[in-house]
């Protein structure tokens, strides 16, 4: 034992020996936690009804990320009656498979959008995007009147899906193709209330007790 306790002493009393110890326990204990999280990410599948961003909704998602949306709005619904009686039934990993990045979060200043889809119509939701006060007079989220005027990059949304095709999303050679002309002449204003207006349509999970039911009904 005391053979032993002298290794112990001998990095105990050296902070650079200590310091290196301690990172190399620090790691291995991390790739411990990380490592099966990692794994069963990749065994995550797509909701029904979850399908890649088509190619306008896809530049939406990415003026989303760039306007910083997900800075005050998060689009994680926790399995909390206070947060499913307002908003919807929970989040799943399921319905986020096609996000790069995820959405999750837990900085909510604004409501979370999640299922936010079909909730107002698109010129209301173009308004708001203008100018809040608008159509929510005691709103304080910043306005993007810039958005209106701002074209989209045809060529940069196609390669934005070729890319996406190397990662592994099921786009088609078809897909590839016909993203350009989908959104040639569209504003950044309309990709965004198209993306918008999509969040939590026909992929929201079914309530445990229709999701059982639905194989009875179907015999």
């Amino acid at each position: 034992m005391a053979g032993g306790y002298k290794y112990f002493a001998a990095i105990e009393k050296h902070a650079g020996v200590l310091g290196i110890a301690t990172a190399i326990m620090v790691s291995i204990g991390g790739l411990a936690e990380i490592t099966p999280l990692f794994m069963r990410a990749h065994e995550v599948k797509p909701a029904p009804g979850v399908k890649p961003y088509d190619a306008l909704r896809l530049a939406g998602k990415d003026l989303y990320v760039r306007e910083g949306c997900y800075l005050c709005h998060t689009q994680m619904i926790r399995a909390l009656r206070a947060e499913t009686q307002r908003y919807g039934h929970y989040s799943t990993a399921e319905e986020s498979v096609y996000d790069r990045p995820h959405q999750w979060g837990s900085k909510r200043t604004g409501p979370d959008l999640s299922r936010v889809g079909g909730k107002y119509s698109d010129e209301w939701q173009s308004v708001h995007l203008r100018n809040p006060r608008a159509v929510a007079p005691e709103s304080n989220m910043p306005g993007y009147p810039w958005l209106a005027n701002a074209k989209l990059d045809p060529a940069e949304i196609t390669q934005k899906l070729k890319v996406l095709r190397l990662l592994g999303e099921p786009y088609t050679d078809e897909d590839i193709a016909q993203a350009g002309d989908a959104v040639q002449g569209r504003s950044e204003l309309e990709a965004l209330v198209a993306y918008l207006q999509r969040l939590g349509v026909a992929n929201e999970p079914a309530p445990a007790a229709a999701a059982a039911s639905a194989p009875e009904a179907a015999r």
